[in-house]
């Protein structure tokens, strides 16, 4: 049985300068998606999708020094955010001051790979405190992301195959009014109740005192 977990693992210090770059990129591009996209709400009343979007960032990855994959990821994020908040226009992510905001560089399925003991994302290799046995795993989407301790970590859903424990295989079943049964794992077992549509005619046949026809 597949599932996904997302695994949660160190990067080593000595990368955390050049991930402090990047990431001033990826707000830069929210910061330009978020303008972008209030506008045109303002002036043309319409909400622009992930898809519209990425029409007006594409090639700023390169100019940037971002993946373009990246690109596409933070402008993902904005729209599922501005659909979860319902707001026309977003917070801006800051890169410095008081209100800086923590580091993030998110990543799409197949961004990333491991190689050699290594991370490589975007032709550069980062170190990090495997814990987990990554060289088993392929990575799908995930993102690097920075703690108010200034440590960065890197983020990334795999696939596994689940064994279920002894017992977890059993289904559960409850009799229902609706339906004659609904199990544990969804199935509903709809024959079975058509003494329902007999119901009205028993007690008109009991209420007459007919006993051979009850």
């Amino acid at each position: 049985m597949k599932a996904t977990r997302t695994l949660k693992i160190r990067v080593r210090d000595k990368h955390a300068a050049q991930l402090r770059e990047a990431s001033r990129a990826v707000n830069f591009v929210w910061n330009y998606v978020n303008e972008l996209s209030s506008r045109t709400i303002r002036e043309r009343g319409r909400f622009l999708s992930a898809f519209d979007i990425h029409k007006y960032t594409n090639g700023a990855g390169k100019d940037l020094g971002l993946h373009s994959q990246s690109v596409q990821a933070v402008a993902d994020e904005y729209v599922t955010r501005r659909k979860q908040f319902k707001k026309r226009q977003l917070r801006w992510r800051c890169s410095g001051g008081a209100r800086r905001s923590l580091g993030w560089v998110p990543l799409k399925a197949g961004a990333a790979v491991w190689k050699n003991g290594q991370v490589v994302f975007n032709r550069q290799h980062f170190k990090v405190w495997d814990s987990y046995g990554l060289a088993g795993f392929k990575f799908r989407s995930g993102s690097f992301n920075e703690d108010s301790r200034g440590r960065w970590y890197f983020n990334v859903v795999v696939e596994l195959d689940r064994q279920l424990s002894p017992g977890q295989d059993a289904v559960g079943i409850d009799l229902g009014l609706k339906t004659t049964a609904t199990c544990s794992d969804g199935d509903r077992l709809e024959s079975g109740r058509f003494y329902r549509d007999l119901e009205s005619a028993l007690g008109t046949a009991q209420r007459a005192g007919k006993k051979a026809r009850v």
